[in-house]
C-alpha cells in the first residue's frame, strides 16, 4: 500500500537529459536538493541503449525506451510518478508534455516553451484542458537576490521606472562548433530542433523573462538588430534590441553567444525616479541598490533586512555562496508544494514561471525576428 503524498517524497520522472546532455543532471540535482522529491524513472534518450545506460548511471528504479511508454506505464502504477521533468531539445517539449498531461501527470519543462508562438498557443490550450500543473524552468527567477530586486520594485523603493538594461553574453558559439558534431551546439543551431531563435531563443528568452519578472512590466514593443556572425550558421548568434515596457519604462537588451571571453554573463540594471538596482548572475548573492542622492548599498542575501521572499529562497547563512543549482531548486520546491496542494484538494499558489511566461518569451522571439527582417522596425508583441 502506497503512503499518502504528505508522508513521502514526491516521485519524479525525467525525459531526456541522459549521457552527453547538460541540463538533465541539473534538473535532477535541483529537484532532489531539498529532500522533497526523488527522481525514480526516466526515458533519458531516444536511443534505447543510451537510455538504459544513463538510467543505470543515475540508479533509477525504472527506465523506459520511449516517453510514450513511460507516460502510459507510470500513469497506471500505484507508485507511479507525481510529476515529470522535460529536459529534451525544444522540438520535443510539446509532444512529451502532451503524453504526460493527457495521462494526468504534472509537468515541469525546460525553456523555451515550444518551437514557435503558434505551437506555444497549442501548448497553452493543452495545459488548460489537462487541469494539471505546469512549470517552466526560468531558473534565474529563483535567485534570492533577484527576488529581493523584484520586491524593491514592487514596494516602490525605486519610484517610477524609467530605464531597464539587461544583457546575456556568452562565447561558446563564437566558432562553428556545430560543424564538429558537438551535441549541444548541433541541436541548438538547428531550427528544426531549437525553433526560429538561436541566441534569442536560448538566452534571450531568459533575459526577457528576468526583465519582466523584476520590473513587473511586460515588453510591449521592440526594435531588433539580429545577426548571424558565424558563416553558415542557420540561427542568430547575436541580437541588440530596444524595448518599450507596459508601464512606460524604456529598455535595451543585448544577447550574444559570440562574445569572446564571456562565460555566462547575465546582468540587469533597473533605474527609477528614486533609486536604481543592479544584479549580475556571476555574483549572485550581491544586489546593488543606488538610492537617489545617497551612497550605493551592497545588499547581500541571507541578511535580516531583505524581503521575506528573498529570505524564503535562501538556504545557507549569510556569506555562504548560493548559486545556479539552488536557484533551480527554488522553482522545484515551489512546484512540489503545489503538487501536494493539488493532491489535498487545495488551490495551487503557482509561484513559479508557467505557460504564460513561456508564451511571452515566444512572442518576444517572434517580434524580434520580424523587426530584424524589416530593417529594425518597431514591432508589437503578439498577445
Amino acid at each position: 500500500m502506497t503512503r499518502p503524498i504528505d508522508q513521502r517524497r514526491l516521485r519524479v520522472g525525467i525525459v531526456g537529459g541522459g549521457r552527453g546532455a547538460f541540463i538533465g543532471a541539473v534538473h535532477r540535482i535541483a529537484a532532489e536538493l531539498d529532500g522533497d522529491s526523488l527522481v525514480v524513472a526516466g526515458a533519458l534518450s531516444s536511443d534505447p541503449a543510451t537510455a538504459a545506460a544513463s538510467a543505470a548511471d543515475w540508479r533509477l528504479a525504472r527506465s523506459y525506451a520511449s516517453f510514450e511508454e513511460m507516460a502510459r506505464t507510470e500513469a497506471r502504477l500505484p507508485d507511479g510518478i507525481d510529476f515529470v521533468i522535460i529536459a529534451t531539445p525544444n522540438h520535443l517539449h510539446l509532444p512529451v508534455a502532451r503524453a504526460f498531461l493527457e495521462s494526468g501527470i504534472h509537468v515541469m519543462c525546460d525553456k523555451p516553451l515550444a518551437l514557435s508562438l503558434d505551437e506555444g498557443c497549442e501548448f497553452a490550450r493543452l495545459v488548460a484542458d489537462s487541469g494539471r500543473l505546469f512549470g517552466l524552468a526560468h531558473t534565474y527567477s529563483g535567485y534570492p537576490a533577484v527576488l529581493e530586486a523584484r520586491a524593491l520594485v514592487a514596494n516602490g523603493t525605486l519610484g517610477t521606472l524609467r530605464k531597464v538594461h539587461v544583457e546575456y553574453l556568452q562565447d561558446w558559439l563564437m566558432d562553428a562548433l556545430e560543424q564538429t558534431g558537438q551535441k549541444q551546439s548541433s541541436w541548438r543551431t538547428d531550427p528544426a530542433l531549437a525553433g526560429s531563435g538561436g541566441a534569442l531563443g536560448d538566452i534571450g528568452t531568459h533575459a526577457h523573462h528576468l526583465a519582466e519578472f523584476i520590473t513587473g512590466q511586460t515588453v510591449q514593443s521592440l526594435s531588433a538588430d539580429v545577426t548571424h556572425f558565424v558563416p553558415g550558421r542557420r540561427l542568430d548568434d547575436d541580437a541588440n534590441l530596444l524595448l518599450r515596457f507596459s508601464g512606460g519604462a524604456k529598455g535595451t537588451m543585448v544577447c550574444s553567444q559570440v562574445c569572446c571571453g564571456e562565460e555566462n554573463d547575465l546582468g540587469i540594471r533597473v533605474y527609477g525616479t528614486r533609486g536604481a538596482l543592479e544584479w549580475h548572475q556571476l555574483e549572485p548573492n550581491t544586489l546593488l541598490f543606488k538610492p537617489a542622492g545617497g551612497a550605493v548599498q551592497v545588499r547581500r542575501t541571507g541578511k535580516g533586512f531583505v524581503s521575506a521572499e528573498a529570505l524564503a529562497a535562501t538556504r545557507t547563512p549569510a556569506g555562504h555562496p548560493e548559486g545556479y543549482l539552488e536557484a533551480f531548486a527554488t522553482l522545484y520546491r515551489s512546484f512540489a508544494a503545489d503538487v501536494r496542494r493539488v493532491a489535498r484538494g487545495e488551490m495551487p499558489l503557482r509561484s513559479y514561471p508557467g505557460v504564460e511566461d513561456g508564451l511571452r518569451g515566444l512572442a518576444f522571439v517572434a517580434a524580434a525576428l520580424t523587426s530584424a527582417r524589416d530593417a529594425s522596425r518597431w514591432t508589437s508583441l503578439r498577445d
